[in-house]
Parts: C-alpha cells; structure tokens; sequence
C-alpha cells in the first residue's frame, strides 16, 4: 500500500479520538466533539500513533535499521512526556484554575486541564498501537 507509514497511524490516531468521542457519550448523554481534537483521556492517541508507526517500520524495513531506533526512540519520548510532563501540567492547571475561582477571576480563562495520561491509558494506545502496526 502507497503511503502505508502515513495512512495507518493517521486512521489509528482518527481511530482512538472518535472511541473517545464515542466513550464521553456513553458518560454523559452529551456529545462533546471537543475530545476529536482534545489531549488527554483513554487511551493514549499520541502513544498509539507513534508505537504503531514504530511497529510497522520494525515489520517493514527491520529492526536492524536506522529508521527504527529513530522511531523507537521517538516513541519513548513521546510516551514518557504524555505520562510525565504533560500530566503535570494538567495537575497544575487544576490547581491553577481552582485558585482563579477561589478569587472570583471569573474574566479569566479556563486553562485545560485534561492534557497528559496515565501510565496504563499511555500503556493501553501503545498495545493498540502496536497491534495494527503488526498487522498492517
């Protein structure tokens, strides 16, 4: 397939955003489009996108290869910034938030607070991710 190490993660990552979209309906009764496009949540789109490009370079052009430590390494990046750096962010603008309604900013904007993951959602779109990359 042309285009295969573009097209497969960019289906996975539309893939995982819609089972989000899909998931917050079945919470909640309410469609909320905002997870299409949104950071954060079960499982990791970010985790899943890199680890299945990693995946089908692995199976494609081999283990052996310069293109897959690039992408390996890239996936370790990514994932350990998704579960480390960006979920502290989202714990602080938790915080940050709460302060500016304790004081009555109510002028101010609401910072996202849902950006990083958990260990286990990073670890679940790196299973999901990995799999289709094997089969495709």
């Amino acid at each position: 397939m042309e285009y295969k190490y573009l097209l497969v993660p960019s289906s996975v990552w539309l893939g995982v955003q819609l089972f989000k979209v899909i998931y917050k309906y079945y919470e909640t009764k309410k469609w909320d489009w905002s997870r299409l496009f949104g950071n954060g949540g079960m499982p990791s789109a970010h985790s899943a996108v890199i680890t299945c490009l990693t995946a089908m370079i692995g199976k494609g052009e081999g283990i052996a290869t310069i293109e897959f430590a690039i992408s390996l390494f890239l996936s370790l990046i990514v994932m350990n910034d998704a579960a480390g750096l960006r979920k502290n962010v989202g714990r602080q603008a938790k915080v940050l938030n709460a302060i500016l309604t304790n004081n009555n900013k109510s002028g101010a904007e609401k910072l996202q607070e849902m950006t990083g993951h958990t260990p286990i959602q990073v670890l679940v779109g790196a299973l999901i991710g990995t799999v289709i990359g094997l089969i495709f």
